[in-house]
């Protein structure tokens, strides 16, 4: 006969008190319990609650099988942002944090599993709630980054930007009237605006059906617009220069999303692009958004 388990709280074998995190309420971690914050990237206990509340349930805690985790979740958290931040080689993790190679590990199985998408996603519909929008926006804003490429990016993922001149990859993303990131794909840089943008927007409809408008640059011009239109029923409106424009000038809509492109360079891992897939660059920019996002939150929180 089955029987249902439910796991219940019991003293933490790390002696944290501190934290309560589910492998320390639940008696599991054991890694460094004592670890204070100290770095620009780690979280205040106000950013850590809001947090807290929007990290994925695991599939042990619902009776989905699998073992409780033997590591602190918001050391794990802190230690990812510190290498986004900070820009470093995974064997440069600190060692007040767990080892490289079990924080890498955590990394990859949020990457594999989505559960760095559902993290960013559930945070990004926290933001838009505060900020009075419904979690699900109807209106987004289309462009690509050109990015150098470092020795570790593999010759089948990179390419030639001729437009930028930047041999590298390209990152397509969309965000919403707020400049919250609502999809991205990374590809070589020799692929052009038009052919990511058919599965960069088919993403799009797939996750955020009540799009209905989306702004681009002139980038995105010719048989894209009428395959937005008649195979995703999305109307790709093009802002452009006008041809008599000298300068620098602020274009309606599409400064939102040079503003989100602003955030991410923040984060020095963003700086160019050092992974060896596309998906891991794909996830370290759901992550320095997430540190945008948790830290707006923290400070309307205070």
């Amino acid at each position: 006969m089955l029987q249902s388990f439910v796991p219940v709280p019991v003293s933490s074998n790390s002696g944290a008190l501190r934290c309560d995190c589910l492998a320390h309420r639940f008696g599991n971690a054991g890694d460094r319990p004592h670890r204070r914050p100290r770095y620009p990237s780690d979280m205040s206990d106000a950013e850590w609650a809001v947090v807290r509340d929007v990290m994925p349930v695991p599939g042990w805690l619902e009776g989905r099988g699998g073992q409780p985790e033997g590591y602190c979740h918001r050391q794990m958290v802190d230690a990812v942002r510190y290498l986004v931040a900070g820009g470093i080689t995974w064997r440069a993790m600190p060692a007040d944090f767990p080892a490289w190679d079990r924080v890498y590990a955590f990394f990859g199985r949020w990457r594999d599993k989505g559960l760095v998408a559902e993290f960013h996603d559930r945070l990004r519909d926290r933001v838009r709630e505060e900020a009075g929008r419904d979690p699900e926006p109807t209106a987004g804003i289309v462009d690509a980054q050109s990015v150098k490429g470092a020795a570790s990016v593999p010759a089948a993922t990179r390419g030639f930007d001729g437009g930028k001149k930047v041999n590298g990859r390209k990152r397509h993303i969309v965000v919403d009237t707020l400049g919250l990131l609502l999809t991205v794909m990374v590809t070589a840089a020799s692929v052009t605006d038009r052919e990511a943008g058919q599965t960069l927007l088919a993403r799009l409809r797939e996750r955020h059906w009540r799009i209905t408008l989306v702004w681009a640059d002139g980038g995105y011009t010719g048989r894209l617009v009428d395959l937005a239109r008649d195979v995703l029923s999305l109307a790709l409106s093009v802002v452009k220069r006008g041809d008599d424009t000298t300068g620098f000038v602020v274009l309606p809509k599409r400064w939102l999303v040079e503003r989100t492109f602003a955030w991410l360079m923040r984060s020095r891992r963003l700086a160019r692009d050092y992974e060896g897939r596309t998906d891991t660059s794909e996830a370290v920019i759901r992550w320095s958004m997430s540190m945008v996002m948790s830290r707006r939150l923290a400070r309307r929180a205070r």
